[in-house]
């Protein structure tokens, strides 16, 4: 069981003055960056982000991480999550991390560079994993644009092209994980999602901050041959 962060009791709250090279937005990210504890706490148990919290409380809640288990993270970088599934399938599991971006390596996980758009990188899944998938993770999200409605619509988008794959390459009865903002996934999208998997449901876990709009939409026990 992994405990949670400390809310900071205790510790200085770090203040941060803007600058003429740094605008009143960028400083109150930079104060929230140093005061968060989540941040703190990845940096000290060197995961490469604070949502490797995420995934461990989803974890913790599900019981989807097995050892042994085939595990493909989608839009990967830079790896946090990666990192947190590795830890838990451990020597006997495999995990496939793919991402446009380049990331550093990890220990264990076999990195792939790839645009999901591309043809050829389905093919290119299903050989790294070796066999069917597990789990099938998605943290995907495009860049923000401040307008709320456009941002959950391309969330939606790419919440749609992580199912695409978890429907290709799902083992019967596996797991499909990937983030929507809040609104969730509805709709025919949702619909579809639940002819396809037995349990579905839309969880913020704890290490999401509170001002923050995302989900995540977890979808358990994949219904092989009901994917079309």
């Amino acid at each position: 069981m992994t405990t949670k962060p400390g809310s900071g009791r205790g510790e200085k709250h770090i203040r941060v003055r803007s600058t003429k090279g740094r605008g009143i937005s960028s400083t109150r990210w930079l104060e929230r960056q140093l005061n968060d504890p989540y941040v703190r706490e990845a940096k000290a148990s060197g995961y490469r982000s604070r949502a490797a919290f995420k995934l461990i409380e989803l974890d913790e809640k599900f019981h989807i991480l097995k050892k042994g288990a085939r595990i493909l993270d989608l839009g990967a970088a830079p790896g946090g999550w990666s990192q947190v599934a590795i830890a838990r399938v451990g020597a006997t599991g495999r995990v496939v991390a793919v991402d446009i971006l380049e990331m550093e390596p990890i220990a264990g996980v076999e990195i792939l560079h790839a645009d999901m758009t591309d043809q050829q990188t389905p093919d290119l899944l299903k050989a790294a994993l070796g066999g069917p998938a597990d789990v099938v993770l998605s943290d995907m999200a495009a860049p923000t644009t401040g307008h709320r409605a456009t941002d959950h619509l391309r969330t939606v988008a790419l919440l749609e092209a992580g199912l695409d794959v978890a429907l290709d390459v799902l083992k019967p009865d596996g797991v499909f994980i990937g983030k929507i903002f809040q609104g969730g996934a509805t709709g025919e999208l949702l619909a579809r999602i639940k002819r396809a998997f037995r349990d579905v449901r839309h969880v913020k876990p704890p290490a999401s901050r509170a001002q923050s709009v995302e989900l995540y939409l977890v979808a358990i026990g994949f219904k092989a041959g009901t994917n079309k």
